[in-house]
Formats: structure tokens, C-alpha cells, sequence
């Protein structure tokens, strides 16, 4: 890893080369890289090399999570606390969670993962150029975002973290979520061993969103892949993918990238960081904004433009989580915040599923046929 860090403009954040690294940057992660730092930063790494813009960020690695858990003996009091458990027995489980997750978020780190968690995030501060920089703490387990088992959503993401203080109590937060009582069950009823499964943990650039959400590079619905399809909300994506809100809904032709179908919604909530406080908090969005459309037509076109390019990339539809920055002029403020493999549909025939929108052939012959232009 060292030539690749030296060839980014800074040094190896670990040094230990006998032994697999504690903290990583994104650019040093590729695909195969899921063992170390779990699925969504091996994804966020590839999205780098593909050439995607994706915001900076380091990931607390597996081995980080290991030592950790090992150094403090939590993962002998993990195992006394889950042995015989039956998952089955939901209050049983959720008091062992609420004990390990107490007890992972009491124990402070060694000195040494301290101080290499707290070196990356100051050097992360100084390549964007803010002090304090804000980030995405976001969990990456090993097992999360496969194309079999769908993890997705059960370990914790906590937005616009600011301190290295915070920064490291946000990280124990994320590593005790692997224990929720859902994840705990989920893993004992598909067949994953305590050992099977470790936590890596994202430390992301935060994207001070004017608008966010998900794009699915095939009908959610329906299973059509022809089309690409957005949902947006104003601020965080958060409102979106926890479903708090009905989003801005956007059907885009993969083809042709002319949105074929389009539904604005009245948009009452939207996650924005406060002022005061410098923390993410839900707000509700003035009356005059709630029937706006959240992205305009342009940004929607690029936006798919970026999917098809992912999926290329991955060679299956993708569940894609984006923001455009308020920060950055137009041209260069959409970011891709993590990319995942669709689970529902592509474990399906890969017939195509005829919808509403129908296929991208019938879409371009149907246009022609009522003299619209097909761009």
C-alpha cells in the first residue's frame, strides 16, 4: 500500500508491514478489497478508480475493528454474552445487544488506533481545506452489500460529524451497531458465524447536500432494466432512504436519457445541518419550497448518465445513494456516496420485465411514431 499512498500525496497511515493496515484511504481499496474494509468502502474505492467523483475519505479497516475488540477483551465478552442465545427469542436477543453495545461504546481506543484514526482525519482536513472538516461516519461490515445477502441498513450511518473527539465516538457507535438486535438475529438465521463477519468503518467527507437521494439503474418496481430510476429530496439523503418523506420521483430512459416520467411531491421534511449546533437535524421545508421540483432536468440527466457508467463498471443494475453539493458550482457538485449491487431484481431472470415505461425500444419507436424527437 505504501506506493499507492505515496503516489496520492501523502504517506502510508500505517506503517505496520507485517501486519494488515489499521486505517485506509478510499483510493487504496478496490472491489476485492471487502475482507479489509467491508462493502460499501471497497465499493466507494472502485467508484474512485472507475472515475467517478466520489468525496474523500478513509476507512477504519478491519483489522482496526479486530485489534480493538481483541485489545479490550470485548470479543470474549461479545461471545459470552450472545452463547446460547436463541435468535428466535427476540427479548433475549435485544438485551444481549443492548450489553454489548454498552460496552463497546464505554471502551475508548488503544492509543495507537487513536492516533492513527485521529492523523488521517487531520490530513483529510487539510486536503479539503477545512478545519474540523465535516464527515460521514458510516459502517462497512464484511458480509453488508453482497449480491446474496442483502445487509444493507443494518449497521448505523451518523452525517456532518465534526472533531476528532466526535469522529471516534461516532466510529465505537458504528462498530457496536453490527450488534442491533436485527443484525444479530438477521446473521444467525442466514448462517453467519460470530467469526463470519467484522466492521469496517467510512470516515467520508460530508457533502453539504442541496439535494440528495437514490438512483436505481432498474425499475425498483418493476424489474425493468431499461430504465433508470431517481428519488430526491432536498438536504441529506437521510429523509429518502429511511422513507420519511414521499421524494421528487424520476423515471429516466437508459438509452436515450430523456426522463419519460416525472412526479413532484410535496416534500414536508428534509435533514439539513444546523447552524448553531453544527449537527444534522430534521427541519421542516418552507411551504413555498415543498412543491419545487428538488433537481432540476439537467441534473437529473447527469445523474443518469453516472448510473449507466456504474453499472457499466459493475456489469449489474446498481442501488446508487448521491448528493449534489451546494458548495461547488453546477458541472462538478454531484458525488456518488456509495454504490451497491441491486439484490431484489437482478437475482431474477434477466428477461426483461415489462412496465409502464416499457422497453427502451418500444419507448424510441413509440416517440417516433407521435413525431416526438429522440435526442
Amino acid at each position: 500500500m505504501g506506493s499507492l499512498a505515496e503516489a496520492v500525496g501523502r504517506p502510508p497511515v500505517d506503517n505496520d508491514v507485517d501486519r494488515p493496515p489499521v486505517v485506509c484511504w478510499f483510493e487504496e481499496c478496490l472491489k476485492e478489497s471487502v475482507p479489509l474494509v467491508g462493502g460499501k468502502c471497497s465499493s466507494l474505492g472502485e467508484l474512485i478508480h472507475a472515475g467517478v467523483r466520489v468525496p474523500p475519505g478513509f476507512a477504519l479497516t478491519t483489522e482496526g475493528y479486530r485489534r480493538f475488540m481483541a485489545e479490550a477483551g470485548l470479543d470474549r465478552e461479545v461471545a459470552a454474552l450472545l452463547a446460547g442465545v436463541d435468535p428466535a427469542d427476540l427479548d433475549a436477543v435485544e438485551a444481549a445487544s443492548a450489553r454489548i453495545r454498552a460496552a463497546i461504546e464505554a471502551q475508548p481506543f488503544s492509543t495507537e488506533i487513536e492516533d492513527r484514526v485521529a492523523e488521517a482525519y487531520r490530513k483529510l482536513a487539510l486536503r479539503c481545506g477545512l478545519p474540523a472538516v465535516p464527515v460521514a461516519v458510516r459502517s462497512s461490515a464484511t458480509a453488508e452489500d453482497l449480491p446474496d445477502a442483502s445487509f444493507a441498513g443494518q449497521q448505523d450511518t451518523f452525517l456532518w460529524i465534526r472533531g476528532i473527539d466526535e469522529v471516534l465516538l461516532h466510529v465505537r457507535r458504528c462498530i457496536s451497531s453490527l450488534y442491533t438486535g436485527r443484525a444479530i438475529a438477521y446473521r444467525a438465521n442466514k448462517g453467519f458465524a460470530g467469526g463470519d463477519v467484522a466492521i469496517s468503518v467510512g470516515v467520508q467527507k460530508m457533502a453539504n447536500s442541496f439535494t440528495a437521494g437514490v438512483m436505481f439503474t432498474i425499475h425498483p418496481a418493476n424489474g425493468d432494466r431499461s430504465v433508470i430510476v431517481i428519488d430526491s429530496n432536498f438536504g441529506f439523503g437521510e429523509s429518502v432512504v429511511s422513507g420519511e418523506v414521499t421524494p421528487d420521483h424520476f423515471v429516466v430512459n437508459k438509452v436515450t436519457l430523456d426522463i419519460i416520467d416525472r412526479t413532484v411531491s410535496t416534500k414536508e421534511r428534509c435533514y439539513t445541518v444546523d447552524p448553531k449546533t453544527q449537527t444534522s437535524r430534521a427541519v421542516e421545508v418552507p411551504f413555498e419550497r415543498q412543491r419545487v421540483q428538488s433537481l432540476i432536468d439537467d441534473e437529473i440527466t447527469e445523474l443518469a448518465w453516472m448510473g449507466k457508467q456504474i453499472e457499466k463498471h459493475y456489469g449489474r443494475p446498481m442501488d446508487i445513494e448521491w448528493a449534489v453539493d451546494k458548495d461547488l458550482p453546477s458541472g462538478g457538485n454531484i458525488f456518488i456516496l456509495q454504490a451497491r449491487p441491486e439484490t431484489v431484481w437482478s437475482a431474477r431472470s434477466q428477461q426483461a420485465v415489462a412496465g409502464s415505461a416499457g422497453s427502451a425500444m418500444d419507448y424510441i419507436l413509440s416517440s417516433l411514431l407521435q413525431g416526438k424527437k429522440v435526442n
